[in-house]
């Protein structure tokens, strides 16, 4: 089987790119990503020879390009989104660019050679909860909050739109918040990590009691598979962690215990604009439908992933003051 995958050279699409190649070595992988910042051939420099893997550099709104690939795939998996609020805040239209017109012009290519179309979402496109009750399931209406969740959003109805119109074979993942290697130093778990150890403070937004239920992606690559293999064609399955209601205050006091420091570590920042409450996910349907559970409890994944980044400043090094610039725009 050959799959084209969008956005590989990103966090999340390269760890499933090793996943997919380690579990599925017979089959071929092609990778299209454009490298903006969050895409880095770093991530994939210990595969780039592998015979079964083909990098292209393009951009996913390029229709001669899309049209071209997904002729010669079998499976479309679309990862590639812009994806970080921060940057949502300064910039909305990159988002709405990627997210809603990217998605369009390979759904285009899709359904112009019927392909499977496996579309990566976010739990976002829901809105957020209350600190004190409820979860998203797969019938929670859509309510973004953010230029990121409301072109996510965007983005999932127009896969559905295609399944229902044309009967383009399509599936949603719906995911939680996640983590682990690969990830860009700016998001909130790696940034916490990098910042301590180059003798940082950890920045909290806010009172910190922000909720978000935490997916370690190796977990996440497990579900993909298992819908893309099993899954029911028209479904979305929502993917989650096992860390319901632990909030950023929380999980920035498990780093510090994990790397043996103070608590006085903590530096409480302006809150971001929009800044979504709670999130919480009930994963029972890919449960019960597929079998899909975490591997790991978060203390193990969060354990394993200090590690990570504390064995590889060769790779994150690099991208620190990038992102350090963007949060400087933002006040933080």
């Amino acid at each position: 089987m050959k799959l084209l995958i969008t956005g590989g050279a990103g966090f999340i699409g390269s760890n499933f790119i090793h996943y997919w190649l380690e579990h599925h070595p017979e089959d071929q992988i092609v990778n299209l990503d454009v490298l903006t910042y969050a895409g880095n051939p770093a991530n994939l420099a210990d595969v780039a020879n592998n015979p079964n893997y083909t990098f292209v550099k393009g951009d996913i709104r390029d229709a001669e390009i899309a049209n071209k690939l997904v002729k010669a795939a079998d499976i479309v998996v679309h990862f590639a989104a812009e994806s970080h609020n921060d940057r949502a805040v300064l910039d909305p239209g990159i988002f709405v660019e990627t997210n809603i017109n990217g998605t369009f012009k390979l759904l285009e290519a899709a359904r112009q050679n019927n392909k499977r179309f496996h579309h990566i979402s976010t739990d976002e496109v829901f809105g957020h909860l209350p600190l004190d009750e409820g979860t998203f399931t797969e019938e929670t209406p859509y309510a973004p909050r953010s230029a990121y969740s409301a072109s996510k959003a965007a983005s999932d109805h127009l896969v559905r739109a295609f399944n229902i119109t044309y009967g383009l074979p399509v599936t949603i993942t719906n995911c939680s918040n996640n983590y682990g290697p690969y990830q860009h130093p700016e998001k909130f778990i790696s940034r916490m990590i990098t910042n301590l150890i180059d003798g940082e403070n950890i920045k909290i937004y806010g009172d910190g009691k922000y909720v978000r239920d935490w997916l370690h992606v190796q977990d996440h690559c497990r579900a993909i598979d298992l819908v893309l293999t099993s899954g029911k064609i028209g479904e979305t399955y929502l993917v989650g962690g096992m860390t319901e209601d632990i909030n950023n205050l929380t999980v920035a006091h498990f780093i510090l215990q994990l790397m043996n420091l103070k608590e006085d570590r903590i530096e409480f920042v302006k809150d971001r604009l929009g800044h979504d409450r709670r999130y919480a996910v009930d994963w029972t349907k890919i449960n019960k439908d597929l079998g899909w559970e975490p591997e790991h409890s978060f203390s193990k994944w969060l354990k394993e992933t200090v590690e990570w980044y504390k064995n590889n400043e060769s790779w994150w090094r690099p991208l620190k003051d990038e992102a350090e610039a963007t949060y400087k725009k933002t006040g933080q």
